[in-house]
C-alpha cells in the first residue's frame, strides 16, 4: 500500500495549496480519473479543487473556514452593543470591575471578545515596576491594623478631573489610608498637603476606629518622609501627626527607609485603581456631591469589591475571617472634608462651647475629641 497519498501528503505540506495546483493541472492534461489515481485520492476532491481554481484561481485553492455563518447561541447584536457603550462609558476598567458594578450575567471572556470584534479594548498599559518580592502569604498572617500604610495624592495630574477642579473648586489631594492584610481603605480630603490636615486625619481615624471596636493596641501606621507626617525634616521633636498616632496607647508611627518607594505599594495600588474607577469616570456639581460620591465608592471598594490579588474576596469579608466579632461600621466611616474639620475645630476652640455642623460624623468627632 502506497503511503504517499494526497492526505498524508497534506497533512504535512506547509504550503497546501501548491500540492492543490500541482492537482489540477494534471486533471486539466489527462482528465479527473487519472489525477485521482496518481494522486491516491477521490475524484469528489478532484473535482472540488478544480472547480474552486476555475472560479476564483490559485487563491481558491486555500482552505475555507469551517466556521458557522450564524452562531443562534451567540450573544445578540444589541447586547454587543451595550457592552461597548459600557466599555466608553467606564473607560480602563476591566471586564471583571464592569461585570461587578453592572451586575452582568454574561462572562467576563465574552465581554472581553466582544470588546475586541469591536474595536474597543483597553490598551496594553506598561508596567511600570517589578516584583522582586512577593509577600502576599506574609501579609496575609497579620492581623486587621496590625499594618495601616498612609499616603497622600495629588489629583491636579488627572486629565478628567482638573476641569471639574479648577471650575467647581473641588479638592486637590487626596489622603488615604489601607489595612495590609485586608486592603481596607480610609480616605479623606483637602486643598494641599499639610501636616495638620494628616494629623487631623490620625486623629479622625484614631477615634472612630476606637469608638467602633478596633483593636489599635499592636497597630504600625507607615508613611513616607514627606513633610505632610514628619514635619521638617531636622525637627528634633516628633511631629504632631506622630504625637497623634502614639497618643492610642501600643500604636506607632513608622517611616519608610529614603528611596524605598516599594514599601507604600499597597497604598499606592489604590491610588492608580481609583484614579480610573473614581477619577476619571465620574462627574461633580460641587463638594457635596465629590463627598457622596466618594463614599460611596469608598463603600463599594470595602464591602463589595473582590479583590482577585487576595483570594478574590473584599476587604470585609477578609476582616470578619480575621475578626468575626468585628463591627461593620469599621468598613463604613465616611471620608472626611479635611478643611472643613480644620474649620470647626477652630470655631469650637474659639467659642469654647458646642458647635453644629453640617456632617453629623464631624460634629461628633470634635465635641468629643
Amino acid at each position: 500500500m502506497c503511503v504517499y497519498t494526497y492526505y498524508n501528503i497534506m497533512r504535512k505540506s506547509k504550503d497546501k495549496r501548491f500540492i492543490r495546483y500541482q492537482m489540477v493541472l494534471y486533471a486539466e492534461e489527462h482528465g479527473k480519473k487519472s489525477a485521482e489515481r496518481h494522486f491516491k485520492t477521490t475524484v469528489k476532491t478532484v473535482r472540488k479543487w478544480f472547480r474552486r481554481y476555475e472560479l476564483y484561481g490559485y487563491d481558491g485553492l486555500e482552505e475555507l473556514s469551517k466556521r458557522p455563518h450564524s452562531s443562534p447561541a451567540g450573544t445578540p447584536e444589541e447586547e454587543k452593543l451595550e457592552l461597548v457603550k459600557l466599555k466608553k462609558k467606564y473607560k480602563r476598567l476591566g471586564a471583571d470591575q464592569i461585570k461587578e458594578i453592572e451586575k452582568l450575567t454574561i462572562s467576563s471572556k465574552t465581554i472581553r471578545k466582544v470588546w475586541r470584534e469591536k474595536g474597543v479594548s483597553s490598551r496594553k498599559r506598561r508596567k511600570k515596576h517589578v516584583t522582586k518580592q512577593n509577600l502576599r502569604e506574609v501579609k496575609k498572617k497579620f492581623n486587621f491594623l496590625q499594618q495601616v500604610v498612609e499616603d497622600t495624592k495629588d489629583l491636579y495630574d488627572i486629565p478628567e478631573y482638573w476641569p471639574q477642579m479648577t471650575g467647581k473648586r473641588l479638592y486637590k489631594v487626596q489622603y488615604t489610608s489601607r489595612d495590609v492584610t485586608t486592603g481596607m481603605v480610609f480616605l479623606a480630603f483637602a486643598d494641599e498637603k499639610s501636616l495638620v490636615y494628616s494629623t487631623l486625619f490620625a486623629e479622625y481615624l484614631n477615634y472612630y476606629l476606637q469608638l467602633y471596636g478596633a483593636d489599635l493596641s499592636n497597630t504600625v501606621r507607615q508613611t513616607d518622609n514627606g513633610s505632610e507626617y514628619i514635619g521638617c525634616y531636622n525637627a528634633k521633636e516628633p511631629s504632631s501627626y506622630t504625637r497623634a498616632i502614639s497618643s492610642v496607647k501600643g500604636q506607632a508611627h513608622f517611616t519608610i527607609f529614603p528611596g524605598a518607594h516599594r514599601m507604600q505599594a499597597d497604598v499606592e495600588t489604590v491610588h492608580n485603581l481609583v484614579e480610573f474607577e473614581f477619577y476619571e469616570i465620574e462627574t461633580f456639581d460641587n463638594r457635596t456631591d465629590f463627598m457622596n460620591k466618594a463614599y460611596s465608592y469608598q463603600l463599594f471598594f470595602n464591602l463589595q469589591r473582590p479583590n482577585t490579588y487576595k483570594e478574590n474576596k473584599t476587604p470585609w469579608q477578609l476582616a470578619i475571617e480575621k475578626n468575626p466579632n468585628l463591627s461593620i461600621d469599621i468598613a463604613k466611616i465616611p471620608p472626611v472634608d479635611l478643611c472643613e474639620l480644620l474649620n470647626k475645630k477652630l470655631d469650637f476652640l474659639a467659642k469654647g462651647g458646642y458647635d453644629v455642623s453640617s456632617t453629623p460624623y464631624i460634629t461628633h468627632f470634635l465635641v468629643y475629641s
